[in-house]
């Protein structure tokens, strides 16, 4: 069985990691797991070298969709010493921030879309010491970021439409490194070099691009950290190989 991570000792955040333009993040997504051995599950993630959880709670309302309760994160909280990477894709943001913040995330990321009050809910995030992060839609102007920049953490990039996880029909949207890209190039405008988080169908094929137009942190799912074609530790090894000819393709910040 899995210990329990002390409460007096939370796990490391992004931030902490060394060389954040240099160094990929991977975050495993708990609503690819098999949701009925969810410990067995946490544990590969650990032993494969995850370095976040990526949790998507979704109330039905602001997408198709709610794979995820609040017990089943509470319980994760006390299986794993990885941290929580939240994303809140919900009408009521504020109650879900409070309730990740008492489950004990490391990052939290909500809508713009469905937030009335954007600055206030950074804010609260952010007193509590934890990673606040503003999520996108695919079409959403990347303007809506300029006057709470300064509270901001990371950026979460949608590439998809949100809907279903491994809806096999879907793609990314045409745009997606163009919009990676521009992203980056609009948040070097205010002299930040924060973290990009992209979601939705990052696979082995496209995460060299995705990095290499200036993301740095990547949700996996069903077609890289659960593909089918191989273990969740030979699948995360690959990511990273994929992410490394990213970086040997990334230009310089003068250039976006």
């Amino acid at each position: 069985m899995i210990t329990p991570a002390p409460e007096n000792t939370p796990p490391a955040t992004g931030l902490d990691r060394p060389g954040i333009s240099a160094t990929p993040a991977i975050s495993a997504s708990l609503i690819c797991c098999d949701l009925l051995n969810v410990e067995r599950e946490l544990r590969h993630m650990e032993e494969a070298g995850t370095d976040y959880l990526h949790i998507d709670l979704i109330d039905g309302h602001f997408s198709p969709s709610m794979p995820l309760g609040l017990d089943l994160v509470r319980q994760a909280r006390r299986k794993t010493r990885l941290p929580f990477d939240v994303h809140l894709m919900v009408e009521n943001n504020e109650f879900f921030i409070r309730e990740m913040l008492d489950i004990g995330a490391e990052r939290i990321a909500f809508h713009y879309e469905s937030a009335f009050h954007v600055d206030r809910l950074l804010c609260l995030v952010r007193e509590r010491g934890v990673e606040a992060g503003l999520a996108l839609m695919p079409t959403t102007p990347l303007s809506v970021l300029d006057y709470c920049v300064d509270r901001l953490d990371f950026v979460l990039l949608m590439l998809i439409n949100p809907g279903f996880a491994g809806h096999k029909d879907e793609t990314q949207v045409p745009y997606a490194l163009r919009r990676v890209a521009d992203c980056r190039r609009h948040l070097r405008g205010f002299g930040l070099d924060i973290p990009i988080e992209v979601d939705g169908r990052v696979g082995f094929d496209n995460i060299p691009g995705l990095i290499a137009a200036g993301a740095t942190d990547l949700v996996a799912g069903t077609r890289s950290a659960f593909h089918p074609g191989g273990t969740l530790a030979e699948n995360i090894h690959r990511m990273r190989q994929a992410a490394t000819a990213g970086f040997s393709n990334r230009p310089g910040p003068a250039c976006g």
